[in-house]
């Protein structure tokens, strides 16, 4: 055996040993806990309402150290390790109680967050953290798979940590259920629509990744007396996985497809946002039927070579032509008194209003900063002189900031540094003295004089 292969059995028996669980999963005992977190009465009906209520609360008002919060708290996810579980053991009986346990805990939800924004007096001026749940994306797919796949390897494990409350976080269930609610109150359909589908496929991919590692590793299958209701058993729990895998391929699709349209998208607008007589000024993403952009232009009316150059740019990044539409808003003798030409002019006043912002925030940073800077600037003229009025066999102070650096250890110690010259050298009494008023003088206890002849 050479060396070389000596080299890469080692490593192969490394990784073998540190990705080696067989010994830390107990899949009896995650049977068992599993099956008792599905169960929803008394108290975590109660519990569940109130998360929902804070989570609701965290929205409204875009913090999130509530909703993060109102997540921990929630009992959302028992029921669905409990479909996973009885969809990879085969168990019917389990499969029917975690469904109605989930949805029931969907039902209370729901009621819940629309009470809470019926009857909220708080007003959303800006509601970020809402938007954000109603457009799902392919990094949520993910996030739930993955997150599933942890939670489930937690909940196998012997020894416990806090990997649910993590799973819990990331996964997000609460947050999209809150924002349904929203909808409902407010009779926005865009907003529930968005908000239970981004629910579906967290819960679909957590049940996708449960079912995976129940598969793997080994659960105990439910037992069947009779075997026609065995037969029966398996095609309905084979029904339901093709029920769950499909949307999950299906959705993860469109969402990778809609994220990469969407980034084509902002390329094009960023490399094509000012042209000769022309300005993008806004756009609009529908992906309903189809990803679509719509691009708004204002300015001079376009012509043939303008639009060929803009329709050759957007198939530069992958944009077909049928898929994005360019909608010119033309300004006529400066004077834009149409309506279109008005909210043109209103949005790209609030777009420059925004930068300005942005820019005079940076501005009043930087002032900050130089403030910071004269304060701890040295007066060295000033201090020259009432150092030479009171030791005059002085000619010449310098002073600078630096640091003292222990050659053994490395340790940094900054400092002031004096460098008194004089014809002769000082007393150690005078160049005490010198220090301890150098200390005072500029308010920094590091000082360090040293005597220097000339």
């Amino acid at each position: 055996m050479t060396e070389n292969t000596i080299r890469k059995t080692k490593i192969g028996q490394i990784i073998r040993d540190v990705t080696n669980i067989s010994g830390s999963i107990d899949t009896v005992a995650a049977n068992e806990k599993i099956r008792n977190g599905i169960h929803f009465r008394g108290a975590n009906a109660w519990i569940l309402a109130f998360s929902i209520v804070i989570a609701s609360v965290g929205l409204n008002i875009n913090s999130i150290a509530v909703i993060i919060g109102a997540m921990l708290i929630s009992p959302l996810l028992g029921p669905i390790f409990g479909i996973g579980l009885g969809l990879g053991t085969n168990d019917a009986v389990l499969l029917k109680d975690a469904l109605k346990n989930l949805l029931i805990m969907v039902a209370i939800s729901l009621m819940a967050s629309f009470v809470y924004f019926l009857i909220t007096p708080l007003s959303l001026n800006d509601p970020s953290e809402l938007v954000s749940r109603t457009t799902p994306t392919i990094y949520d797919v993910l996030i739930a798979l993955f997150g599933g796949l942890a939670g489930i390897f937690e909940i196998c494990r012997k020894e416990k940590g806090t990997v649910l409350s993590g799973v819990a976080i990331a996964t997000a269930l609460m947050p999209p259920l809150c924002t349904a609610g929203y909808g409902l109150a407010n009779w926005n359909i865009h907003y529930f629509g968005g908000a239970m589908f981004l629910f579906i496929i967290n819960s679909v991919f957590i049940i996708l990744a449960t079912y995976v590692m129940v598969k793997y590793f080994g659960f105990e299958e439910a037992a069947f007396v009779d075997e026609k209701i065995a037969r029966r058993t398996r095609r309905l729990i084979s029904t339901v996985i093709i029920l769950v895998i499909l949307p999950s391929i299906w959705s993860a699709a469109r969402l990778i497809r809609d994220n990469n349209f969407r980034r084509n998208i902002e390329n094009f607008v960023q490399e094509n946002r000012i042209f000769d007589g022309g300005y993008i000024y806004s756009y609009d993403i529908e992906t309903k039927k189809g990803p679509k952009a719509t691009v708004y232009i204002a300015g001079e009316k376009l012509d043939a070579d303008q639009k060929s150059a803009l329709v050759a740019s957007a198939g530069s990044h992958d944009i077909p032509e049928d898929r994005i539409e360019i909608k010119e808003h033309v300004f006529l003798a400066g004077n834009p008194s149409d309506e279109a030409s008005e909210k043109v002019v209103k949005t790209l006043f609030e777009r420059n209003e925004a930068e300005l912002g942005a820019k005079e925030k940076r501005i009043r940073e930087l002032e900050q900063q130089l403030d910071d800077i004269r304060q701890g600037e040295i007066p060295y003229v000033q201090v020259a002189r009432e150092a030479k009025t009171q030791y005059p066999e002085i000619a010449e102070l310098s002073l600078t900031r630096g640091a003292a650096v222990q050659t053994d250890s490395l340790s940094r110690n900054d400092c002031l540094v004096a460098v008194a010259k004089t014809a002769k050298p000082m007393k150690k009494d005078r160049q005490k003295s010198l220090s301890d008023w150098l200390r005072v003088r500029l308010g920094d206890s590091t000082v360090v004089v040293l005597n220097l002849q000339h």
